[in-house]
Order: structure tokens, then C-alpha cells, then sequence
């Protein structure tokens, strides 16, 4: 019986991860031997959406490589060794920390061929990881085919635009249109493309030229190939004994209980909540400094803050929110999760937002402890260690009055376009049958009435979003699951909420739980998916919605 699309698509997702633990296991692998050959070719069978033109033989895909280059490190397509590492007393060194703009983690250039990439967010992030790298080893070795004749013999083309690429990193001047044409031989695309994507980079301050990216992740594959010096990807001892252990989610858990304690917070009513940083706070401290009556008036003065607009409230409402009991709890964990607490008690006006009244009688003033975004898997780790009891030094220890937890997240439509909001009812785990269903506190009807599209149903925590393609998704939308999207953390999330409520009983049965998602991307839509840019200013009304609603019904 011959397989679909669909199946053989998630075949090869799960090779995918099946070889990645395997090779992780066994501490180093060449991506071009036959150690990654696996990889190579499931990635290729997959031709996930946001890797565009990845299958194609000739073709660079060029969105694809702008979106994988702004979550790596700068410089790491220069680099024939790669060494994914733990946090292992590099911070501490005079080498340069550089850090990707679009995943926050500290990296090193240690010399000329070597980058070290510190992993503490789990085996999402090593997964993540090694899929743009992949991504990148198949690309190299288009550029190489591109570069050269039927006889191997290296092309005019491929020996100007490395003259282009030293006059570039020597800061000389060079004719940027002649550039374009050397490099459109090179990868494949037309004079036009070439431009336009030369621009987008430009644009970007976090990835180099496309000029270089090229040139030196040609270069590589032409050393492998004609001189036998091999690129390696390698994990380090340490980064092996701890992942799946909870190390750095126990640190982070355990500094945000302290300071609790500390501020004599860990008995009173908790609301925790998984967003971003900026939309509670400006929600809660925007209606107390300012008076802001509804939400039209919160993302008004959310827009003018987003846009930078001169005279916007930004430095008033932190000003304000530090004297009325906001605390700011930065990590140095390794985790990459800062955290803000909102004590109701210190705040000066007696309403949270226009309509809700803070509890008078002092013991019963909630706290509100806002944490930002996990990934993947680390939403387990880290939601799992925080629900704890806290052991204090003094040998007592206190269980948090837990009242619910949210989830505020930004997720792939599947029924929908990009800034609509997606409501939960269940989280599927991709690949498997395992379902977390669950009574959410939220509903379609809270979101009416706004302009946007809503959709309630199944949601999917996927593996990876950059391991998706049309036909997987397509059947997880059209089969009787019914999905609406597709999200990293949901899962993760609840099933951490589960254990500690159910089974282990740290935090009270009849926890409250909220989720909401906002549309980041359309994976089935061409132009939509994750690698054709952020949201941008669409991205507030439904962030600040779903803050406003979910404060609404925490508080109520």
C-alpha cells in the first residue's frame, strides 16, 4: 500500500529526532559523512514550509537562510567546528559574547574555526539547532555545484565574488550591482532576487552580508570536498550529562521563590502567567498612572510605545511601576527567562484594571508573577520546578497558593491569518496520540467583537516549528483531530500543570488554567510563514487583548 505525502513526512520527522538523540548521544558527527547523511535526507523527504526551496537542486532558498541566520551566531557560517556546550565557565572568559537577535544565547567565537553555542534551554533548542544547521550544510553544498563546471573546474563567477567578499571585509568600496550578478550565478536565483535579498540582510544588523554568508559557506564545502578538511558538529560532556535534568529550570524556579520569600509573598494568593514582558505591565501600571479606562485606551498607549513615538508613556509607566509594586527578577540561570512580580498589596489605586477591584483584606492581595517565553521542552522543566513547595533555609517549607496559570503565546494557524487568536481546548503532542485535554477559562465569545478572527479546537505542540510541511499540517487540519495551529510549549505546559496538581499535589486541584495563542504565521500560506517576518504592529491588539482578558478573568 503506497504511503501519502503525510506519512512519509512524518516518518521523517521522526528519524529526524530519532537520529539527532543518537547523535547527540554519541557526542560528535560530520554533517556530511554518513553520520549526517540521516539527517541530510530526512530533512530533504520533510522540505518543511519554512525552508522554502530547500529540495530544489540549484535554487538557494533566501527567506529561509535570513531566518535561520538571525537565530544563530554571527560569523558561525565561517566556522568548519561547532561545539554545542552547557554553561561551563565561558562567561567568565575575555572571549567576545555573541549573542543571536532572534534566540537569546550566549555564544563564542573561540579562533578562526571554532564556535562554541551554549545550550540551557533543553533538547527543543539542541533540536532546533541542529535543523538550521542542516539547512545550512545542504545550502553549502549547492553553492559548491553552482560555483563549478561538469569538470569540477571552479567558475569566474565563484573567483569575483571572493574579490567581493575581501574588498568587503577589508572595508573597500565595491560596485554593489556587479556583486548581485556574480552572486546570482552562484545561488541559483535571478539578478532580482539576488537584490532583494541582498537588501534584506543588509537590513538586518544581526547577520552578515550575504555576500559573505555565501562565500564562506561555499568556501567550507569546497575545502570538505577537494581537501579532506571536514566540518564537525560536537557536544560537549558536560551539555550530555545534564540536558533532561532540570538543572538550570531548578536554579531559575528556586531565585524567583526566594525572592518571594524575601518580600514576604509566598503565602499570598499567586497568579503565574507565561507571556511576554512589556503588555502586562503597561496593561496594569498604564491604567494606574494614566487612568487608562478600557482597552482601547491600553493599546493606544501600547502603539505609541511599539512605534517609539516621541512622547510616548514608556519611561512614565516603568517609573510608576517601581514604586507601586513592580519587581523585576532578571535571570542568571542560563535559562533566558526573566520574570516580573506584581504585588496588588503596594500598588495605589484600587482597581488592576477599569472594573476590577484588588481584595481589600491585605492576606488575600494576589500577586501576579509574569515569566517570559519558554521553548519547547523547557516550559516542562521550568513550570514543573516552579510549582514546587519552596524549602527554605530556616528547614519549613511553603507550598504556593497557586489560583491559575496562563498561557499567553504566539503559535501557527492553521484556520486563520496572522494576528487572529487561536482559544485551546486541548494540546496534541505531534507525532504521538498523547492529548492533554482541559477546561479553559477562556472562550471564543471573550474575544468578539474586536476585528479579529477567533477559532477554538485542538491545538498541536509540535517538535520543532521548522520540521512543518503543507501535507503534515494539512492532515492534522483536515483529519478528525480538527487542528487550529500549532505551538512549541503547550504540552509542556499543562502537563507540568497536571502533575503538580493531580499527582503530586503541590499546588491546589482546582487551579484555574487559561491559554490563548495570537497567529505569528501561516505555515499553509506562502508569504506567511514564520520566515517572511514578524508580525510588527499587528502583533499588538490581539498581545494586548488577550493581557486585558486574561486579566479580566484571573481577577474577576
Amino acid at each position: 500500500m503506497k504511503r501519502t505525502r503525510a506519512q512519509e513526512s512524518r516518518a521523517a520527522i521522526e528519524k529526524l529526532y530519532i537520529t539527532m538523540r543518537h547523535l547527540f548521544m554519541r557526542g560528535s558527527y560530520k554533517p556530511m559523512g554518513v553520520s549526517g547523511e540521516s539527517l541530510v535526507d530526512s530533512l530533504l523527504v520533510l522540505s518543511p514550509e519554512i525552508y522554502g526551496l530547500l529540495a530544489q537542486d540549484e535554487k538557494i532558498e533566501l527567506d529561509g537562510l535570513l531566518y535561520v541566520m538571525e537565530r544563530l551566531p554571527k560569523g558561525i557560517e565561517e566556522c568548519r567546528y561547532i561545539r554545542l556546550i552547557s554553561r561551563e565557565g565561558y562567561e567568565n572568559s575575555n572571549f567576545q559574547v555573541i549573542i543571536p537577535a532572534k534566540r537569546r544565547r550566549n555564544c563564542y567565537r573561540v579562533d578562526q574555526d571554532q564556535m562554541y553555542v551554549e545550550m540551557t534551554r533543553g533538547r527543543s533548542d539542541i533540536y532546533d539547532i541542529l535543523t538550521h544547521l542542516t539547512f545550512l550544510y545542504i545550502e553549502s553544498e549547492k553553492i559548491r555545484n553552482n560555483s563549478a563546471d561538469s569538470k569540477g573546474r571552479i567558475g569566474l563567477n565563484w573567483e569575483m565574488l571572493g574579490k567581493i567578499v575581501e574588498k568587503e571585509e577589508n572595508g573597500e568600496e565595491f560596485d554593489r550591482e556587479v556583486a548581485c550578478s556574480y552572486l546570482s550565478h552562484v545561488i541559483g536565483r535571478t539578478f532580482d532576487e539576488t537584490h532583494e535579498a541582498v537588501m534584506k540582510f543588509e537590513s538586518s544588523p544581526h547577520a552578515n552580508s550575504l555576500f559573505r554568508i555565501v562565500y564562506h559557506l561555499g568556501s567550507l564545502s569546497m575545502k570538505e570536498a577537494h581537501e579532506e578538511r571536514d566540518r564537525e558538529i560536537s557536544f560537549s560532556a558536560t551539555l550530555r550529562l545534564r540536558v533532561g535534568h532540570h538543572v538550570y529550570g531548578e536554579l531559575w524556579a528556586n531565585k524567583i521563590k526566594a525572592v518571594l520569600f524575601e518580600h514576604k509573598l509566598i503565602e499570598r494568593p499567586l497568579h503565574i502567567v507565561s507571556a511576554n514582558l512589556h503588555s502586562f505591565m503597561n496593561t496594569i501600571y498604564g491604567h494606574q498612572a494614566l487612568g487608562l479606562k478600557s482597552f482601547e485606551e491600553v493599546e493606544k498607549v501600547a502603539m505609541d510605545i511599539s512605534i517609539q513615538a516621541k512622547g510616548s508613556k514608556a519611561k512614565e509607566i516603568l517609573a510608576y511601576a517601581h514604586e507601586n509594586g513592580f519587581i523585576e527578577v532578571n535571570d542568571d540561570s542560563g535559562t533566558n527567562i526573566h520574570v516580573q512580580l506584581f504585588d496588588t498589596a503596594q500598588m495605589s489605586e484600587s482597581t488592576i484594571i477599569e472594573g476590577i477591584k484588588i481584595p481589600e483584606d491585605p492576606k488575600k492581595k494576589p500577586v501576579i508573577l509574569v515569566m517570559d517565553y519558554a521553548f519547547g521542552e523547557q516550559a516542562y522543566e521550568c513550570f514543573d520546578e516552579l510549582l514546587k513547595p519552596y524549602e527554605a533555609e530556616d528547614g519549613k517549607s511553603y507550598p504556593l497558593d497557586v489560583i491559575s496559570c496562563s498561557i499567553m503565546g504566539k503559535a501557527g494557524i492553521l484556520t486563520g491569518k496572522k494576528g487572529d487568536i487561536m482559544i485551546p481546548d486541548s494540546h496534541v503532542f505531534e507525532g504521538t496520540a498523547d492529548n492533554y485535554p482541559f477546561k479553559n477559562e477562556l472562550s471564543k465569545k471573550d474575544f468578539e467583537g474586536f476585528g479579529l478572527g477567533v477559532c477554538q479546537g485542538t491545538m498541536f505542540t509540535v517538535l520543532g516549528t521548522s520540521l512543518q510541511n503543507k501535507d503534515v499540517l494539512s492532515y492534522l487540519m483536515e483529519s478528525s483531530w480538527k487542528a487550529i495551529g500549532l505551538e512549541m510549549e503547550g504540552a509542556h505546559y499543562q502537563k507540568a500543570i497536571q502533575s503538580e496538581s493531580l499527582i503530586r499535589q503541590s499546588i491546589r486541584k482546582s487551579v484555574k488554567v487559561l491559554y490563548a495563542y495570537y497567529a505569528s504565521d501561516n505555515p499553509l500560506e506562502t508569504g506567511s510563514t514564520l520566515a517572511s517576518g514578524a508580525l510588527g504592529m499587528d502583533g499588538v491588539r490581539p498581545t494586548y487583548l488577550i493581557t486585558y482578558k486574561i486579566l479580566e478573568k484571573i481577577l474577576k
